[in-house]
């Protein structure tokens, strides 16, 4: 599994455990193609609220995490290897074309491009998140 397939999972699986917004039941389990090469999570039943669930679990971290613009607080967030190695092989799954020596503007690009990924399935991801 992918970095980008872990983030989901781990996003989209933590909205199972809270109701969606709006919404009186949870959202379905989002299974695994593990026939596909990049092994990405089939998007969810119904929208899942990505604001919503990060936002529960900044609050339940109990330190400041700005995941909104920092790839690297998304991923401490997500209890995941935050390493600018992780974040370049993150960025080649995605396939970032610039340098990744460029380590700003790689983290720039990444924040916005697993907003948009999310957003692009099943994800409900404010617009000023993905741009």
């Amino acid at each position: 599994m992918g970095i980008f397939s872990t983030i989901m999972t781990k996003i989209f699986g933590h909205a199972e455990a809270a109701p969606a917004s709006g919404s009186a039941g949870s959202a379905a389990a989002s299974p695994i193609d593990t026939n596909a090469s990049s092994a990405t999570p089939s998007a969810p039943s119904a929208p899942v609220d990505v604001d919503a669930v990060l936002t529960r679990l900044a609050a339940e971290k109990g330190q400041p995490l700005n995941w909104r613009t920092s790839i690297v607080d998304l991923l401490k967030l997500l209890d995941m290897d935050s390493s600018l190695d992780a974040r370049k092989h993150l960025a080649q799954e995605l396939h970032y074309s610039e340098s990744t020596e460029d380590s700003a503007a790689m983290n720039v690009w990444l924040i916005r491009q697993v907003m948009q990924k999310l957003a692009e399935n099943g994800g409900k991801v404010p617009e000023e998140l993905r741009h």
